[in-house]
């Protein structure tokens, strides 16, 4: 195990939907507050969608990212922000002609995908390699779209947090350091618990930690009833934890999670009964290689 571990908060995520918890933030104001209640907790890593405050649903709004992060920053520039990138490559065929898409589907151009980075430029962001099957639909990010989405980020300055679904996002992962569109040490995420990919287990952990390239840092997330046992579990095989109402909206069986700050303490309580402790933003910084930030 490491001497310190990074606490990463996903506050509100793009699946999870008000109909589960009533304790969802949905404007940016509310988002904005979740962010800064998870940071009081311990999380020094604060993981951002943003949706209509009008309906609730997802949203690729640039002006709802500006307002959660000029807000955040405001009260606590130190806290380092991951924005997603996610939205836009959901494929849903129509019942017609499966070229077509059809009613749910999401998929844009890559370079839409990540217009509010090159805008914000926050610390990090999310870039997924996963193409797989999605409950009945489909997500797709061609190897193409990855690297036009990793040279935005790359200008921006912004480092990516790399997410695994499966062992052969991994191989993609390595593809691209190689060819120079990923820098290497970095930052990395396995997605532990959706239905046609990687399944939580210590097994799945430790397979997925030794095949990553030499030198970078993870995190084993887990998706519902296994977000708690997977910060226990990528803290045992050398990573770091995350939670939040995107994985999960249960603090323990049956009991929904108040806020995202109450499932933070207790990964933190999770962190430190095996012997770890939590690192600060600024330590957090100095582990990811990212630069400093002032009060």
């Amino acid at each position: 195990m490491r001497d310190k571990v990074v606490i990463t908060c996903a506050v509100t995520g793009n699946l999870t939907t008000p109909d589960q918890t009533p304790h969802l933030p949905i404007t940016p104001e509310e988002i904005a507050e979740a962010c800064l209640g998870a940071a009081e907790a311990g999380a020094a890593v604060v993981h951002i969608h943003v949706r209509d405050p009008a309906t609730g649903r997802p949203s690729m709004e640039l002006a709802y990212y500006e307002e959660v992060v000029d807000r955040i920053r405001t009260r606590n520039p130190r806290l380092i922000l991951n924005l997603t990138t996610g939205p836009g490559g959901r494929f849903v065929p129509s019942e017609d002609d499966p070229k077509v898409a059809g009613p749910g589907t999401t998929l844009v151009a890559p370079e839409k995908r990540v217009e509010h980075i090159a805008k914000i430029r926050p610390d990090i962001c999310t870039l997924d390699l996963n193409t797989m099957n999605s409950g009945g639909q489909v997500v797709i990010n061609t190897p193409g779209n990855v690297r036009k989405m990793a040279k935005v980020m790359r200008e921006a300055g912004v480092k990516p947090e790399i997410e695994l679904f499966d062992s052969g996002d991994i191989a993609l992962m390595h593809d691209l350091i190689r060819d120079g569109t990923l820098e290497a040490p970095c930052i990395a995420s396995f997605v532990l618990g959706v239905k046609y990919g990687f399944q939580p287990s210590a097994e799945t952990v430790l397979y997925a930690r030794n095949l990553l390239p030499a030198g970078t840092e993870f995190t084993a997330i887990g998706i519902g009833r296994s977000t708690f046992p997977m910060v226990a579990q990528s803290v045992l095989a050398g990573g770091h934890a995350r939670t939040g109402l995107e994985d999960g909206v249960y603090l323990s069986r049956g009991e929904l999670a108040p806020s995202n700050a109450v499932m933070v303490e207790k990964a933190r309580r999770i962190i430190e009964e095996l012997g770890v402790s939590v690192a600060s933003p600024e330590e957090a910084r100095e582990i990811f290689q990212l630069p400093s930030r002032g009060a």
